[in-house]
Parts: structure tokens; C-alpha cells; sequence
């Protein structure tokens, strides 16, 4: 096995890819953003870090673009089979073919009645699908996994667990010999993963999800699993990292429920209390919808109540 480390153009800088050993070739888990940098370091890793050998097979834990992004090309060049579960190629498919309109509806629709300014829904609506940009085409059809399904490469089976919360049903892969789990964005060392509602369903509610996958994860792997995380430095401790993270999302519920004992707040008046920083209109894409799905978290446990006033949704403590 093989550890590529591979830059992204945001604050979040890097991508760990993971090349795995396949008979004459290699099976490789993610593939790196959407853009011509990546690519030509693709390139130049054909001979390097590929040794002139072939990818005969691309799993893709989720849908997003640092993960999923060169799985058309490198498909393409390598007449390879591109792996990933049904839910994340249903997502994939929908987020491509959205029009620039249909993305700027869907953000003025969600973050509007969740509090956001008509000059930052402006800022987000006028970029149109953003991720289009970067995934300007599908990879082919892939063959799809599911939660406990087997993947053998070079005779190790790896078994497919599923995580939910972050995407929609994200593949991680657990070896049983050696206790070592490739995570994704499931798991990761120092941050949570972002917890996102989206348009189409503003009413879901990640954060329950990833709690109970990550709960779940817990009981099935042992605690000394060693983690390859899609961002950061491997890791042990699975378990105590996963409470770590349960624990986190319940003292950001808290956080949010006391807010909201103040006054009534909107998602919008929720950002300073959960995210402790000043965020630019990349970062505020992200932190709205996470504070809708703590607020939606909340909503859906009884610990508050929502009011609409002028088209926006307000929440009071319970």
C-alpha cells in the first residue's frame, strides 16, 4: 500500500489517495479535485509513484470533488472500472446535471429562510454549480458496493462499511488481518467532517445520522484499528476518536439549544456561536447548512420549536 498526498486549492489543503497493490496493477481508493493541477501531478506520478504499472480498478468513497474528481479521466486513461455505492452515484448524477439556475434556487430557497443576507445569497448564487466546474464529466457507470459487501485486492479482503451524515452512504474499507481501515472523510484525526443539509431535502438531519454510523463503526471494528484518513496523518485509536466526535456534536446541540433559550435565532444568527471564526463565502456555504443540520438535530429531538417571521425560520428553546 501506498500513500499519495496530493494538494486542494482551499483551506482544507491536502488529500491523502490511497494505491493499493493488485496483482500487475493497483487498485486505487479516491482520486484527487476536479482541476489541471492534480492531473498533471497524475501525470507525472504514471512512471513515479505508479512504477509504470496500471490502475485496473478506482474506488470512490463519496461523492465530493476531491474524492470523486479525476475518476472520469483516470477511467478513461486506464479503461479502468470506477467502484462506489448507489447512493453516492444518485448524488453524483443529480449535483453534475443541476443547471447554474436550478443551484442558484436551491441556495436562495435553503439559506434564505434560514437567515442568510440577500448580498452573501448573491455572492453564493451567482457562482452557479460549482461543482460542474470541477466534475465537467461523469465517470462510467461504476459497479456498485453496499455496506458488508467484500472487495478482494491481492487476495485481502476488505469489507465495505458505510457512513452516513458527511454523504449521503460514504464507503469505508476495513481489513480484517491487520485491523486497518481506509476512512475517508468518515473519520478524521482533528476535525469533524462537514455536516451539510442540502436543498433538495431541508428538512434531513445529518447529524443524527453521522452520531449513529460512527456509533456503529465503534462497535464493529476494534479500538487499536489503525485509520488512513482522507485528510491528516494516520491514526489509532478509533474509538476514542469517534467518542471525541460524538462528544463534540453534542456540546455544539447544547450550544445551539442555549442560543436559542436567549432569543429566537435563525441558522444565520446561529454562526458565531458554532464556528469561532471569520468564514469567507466558501466557508459560509459550508457553515450554513451545518447549522441548519444541528438546528434540524434539534428540532427533530423536541429540543426546539420553529416559528416563520418574514419568510425565515426562527428556533426558541424548548
Amino acid at each position: 500500500m501506498y500513500w499519495l498526498h496530493f494538494p486542494l486549492p482551499f483551506s482544507l489543503d491536502h488529500i491523502n489517495l490511497w494505491l493499493l497493490e493488485d496483482g500487475d496493477g493497483w487498485t486505487l481508493v479516491d482520486t484527487g479535485f476536479g482541476s489541471r493541477a492534480t492531473r498533471d501531478l497524475w501525470r507525472a506520478a504514471f512512471d513515479s509513484a505508479l512504477d509504470g504499472r496500471p490502475i485496473r480498478r478506482i474506488l470512490v468513497t463519496h461523492y465530493h470533488p476531491d474524492h470523486i474528481g479525476q475518476a472520469a479521466w483516470l477511467a478513461t486513461h486506464f479503461q479502468a472500472p470506477v467502484w462506489m455505492t448507489r447512493g453516492e452515484w444518485a448524488l453524483t448524477q443529480r449535483l453534475q446535471a443541476a443547471s447554474d439556475q436550478e443551484v442558484a434556487d436551491g441556495f436562495r430557497g435553503l439559506f434564505g429562510r434560514h437567515g442568510l443576507g440577500e448580498a452573501e445569497l448573491a455572492t453564493l448564487a451567482g457562482r452557479g454549480n460549482g461543482y460542474r466546474k470541477v466534475m465537467p464529466e461523469l465517470p462510467p457507470t461504476p459497479v456498485i458496493i453496499a455496506e458488508g459487501d467484500t472487495v478482494t485486492i491481492n487476495g485481502d479482503t476488505w469489507r465495505v462499511h458505510i457512513g452516513r451524515g458527511h454523504a449521503p452512504e460514504h464507503a469505508c474499507l476495513y481489513r480484517e488481518r491487520d485491523h486497518l481501515l481506509i476512512s475517508g472523510d468518515q473519520v478524521l484525526p482533528t476535525i469533524s467532517s462537514n455536516l451539510t443539509v442540502r436543498a433538495n431535502l431541508p428538512d434531513e438531519d445529518p447529524v443524527t445520522e453521522f452520531v449513529d454510523s460512527l456509533r456503529a463503526l465503534r462497535a464493529a471494528l476494534p479500538a487499536d484499528t489503525l485509520v488512513l484518513p482522507a485528510h491528516g496523518l494516520p491514526f489509532r485509536g478509533l474509538h476514542q476518536r469517534i467518542d471525541d466526535l460524538c462528544a463534540h456534536h453534542d456540546e455544539q446541540l447544547d450550544a445551539a439549544q442555549a442560543a436559542c433559550d436567549q432569543r429566537p435565532l435563525t441558522a444565520f444568527d446561529l454562526l458565531p456561536v458554532l464556528f469561532k471564526r471569520e468564514l469567507d463565502s466558501h466557508q459560509l456555504m459550508f457553515a450554513m447548512g451545518e447549522s441548519i443540520a444541528h438546528l434540524n438535530c434539534l428540532h427533530a429531538l423536541g429540543r426546539v420549536r420553529r416559528e416563520e417571521r418574514d419568510g425565515c425560520l426562527y428556533h426558541i428553546a424548548v
